[in-house]
């Protein structure tokens, strides 16, 4: 019989800090498609495959840390949870919270989140606050918020965000029989391709800076060796790239338009210790990358999500990229979150014709 997926939790319980008194909030999330790529493959030399983390439940890799984060929440007094959002984060919290039976506060910046990700947390019941300021801004007061009232906090900068988002590295190992020679991910707050250094770290045996001693010690490794880790950051959001924190960060790929990310100590250790890099591409790139994903892979992504591809496709044209490599890269959204960039130009309605088999093959160019 086949295995049904029961929930990272449930699935990587042995390597997470849980207690006999945690029970688990989950909407079924991890266990997303590794896809190979033929047509990125092609074009970098490489073996290309991506990870699909907007299969997760609300079109997101955020699932994978919250429902980590939430499940400490749930077994503990607090009945409220907050986060600053750049728009999953959002919808994830106020997801989970739901499922948990917790109320659930957004701080956004007005007008920066992409609708269908507002449209989410709005469904899901979220209290949102819309304030005239950046990411950073919302990360700041929220911090001011949860260190004040009886409210937890639960951006990446919750440790067991990065403990959650850690099984996505896991899943690789365990679809490819070993690590890959290289990781590329989107970098906007951090937190992510910390989580993955850890759970790379962790099933190799080793430790990495953001790991967490007891869910590593004594664990049979499972992987023979880490990756190097690659950050692509937007060209308007870089402060990776430029060594000091962007004042107004500004780009299409709305998910990591960050200025001053939370994680950045451990964004660096994973750059650093992995022999990796951090870099970063314009939104033009980016968009490109959009469309030849959903063109020729089929996988369609947000705007953010595709800044892997399209820093992949970069450093391949700069003759970076190991002939042979086993690559991956994370696409870390749906595009579905964002319809209307991806769009852009391209119409939507159609010319309407008569019903019948002649009109429909002739448009078709079949007669």
């Amino acid at each position: 019989m086949a295995h049904q997926w029961q929930g990272l939790i449930a699935e990587y319980a042995e390597r997470l800090p849980l207690s006999d008194s945690d029970v688990p909030v989950t909407l079924g999330e991890g266990g997303t498609p590794l896809v190979y790529s033929q047509p990125l493959s092609e074009a970098t030399g490489a073996k290309v495959f991506i990870k699909v983390e907007g299969m997760n439940p609300t079109g997101s890799f955020k699932d994978r840390g919250m429902t980590m984060a939430m499940t400490k929440v749930a077994s503990s007094e607090t009945r409220m949870v907050a986060c600053a959002s750049t728009g999953n984060t959002s919808a994830s919290a106020a997801a989970y919270a739901t499922r948990a039976g917790l109320g659930c506060a957004v701080v956004l910046p007005a007008g920066k989140i992409a609708a269908g990700k507002l449209a989410q947390a709005i469904v899901h019941g979220a209290q949102l606050v819309a304030i005239d300021g950046n990411f950073d801004d919302c990360l700041r007061i929220v911090r001011e918020l949860t260190q004040t009232y009886p409210v937890a906090l639960v951006n990446s900068v919750n440790p067991y965000r990065l403990q959650g988002q850690k099984t996505a590295a896991f899943e690789v190992v365990d679809a490819l029989g070993d690590a890959p020679d290289i990781h590329v991910l989107p970098v906007g707050n951090a937190g992510n391709i910390s989580a993955y250094w850890m759970g790379y770290c962790e099933y190799a045996g080793r430790m990495s800076a953001a790991s967490m001693e007891e869910t590593v010690r004594n664990r049979e490794p499972r992987a023979t060796r880490v990756p190097q880790m690659w950050g692509i950051q937007a060209d308007g959001a870089a402060p990776f790239v430029k060594g000091e924190p962007v004042e107004f960060p500004e780009t299409v790929a709305t998910a990591i338009r960050i200025g001053n990310p939370a994680s950045w100590d451990l964004a660096c250790a994973a750059r650093d210790d992995s022999n990796g890099l951090i870099t970063a591409v314009t939104d033009a790139q980016i968009l490109q990358a959009q469309s030849l994903l959903a063109a020729e892979t089929g996988v369609f992504c947000e705007p953010a999500s595709a800044a892997s591809v399209a820093g992949l496709l970069m450093l391949a044209e700069a003759g970076k990229v190991p002939p042979d490599a086993t690559i991956v890269c994370t696409v870390t959204g749906h595009g579905l979150k964002d319809t209307a960039t991806a769009l852009g130009e391209r119409r939507v309605d159609p010319d309407v014709i008569a019903p019948n088999l002649d009109a429909v093959s002739s448009a078709l160019g079949l007669s």
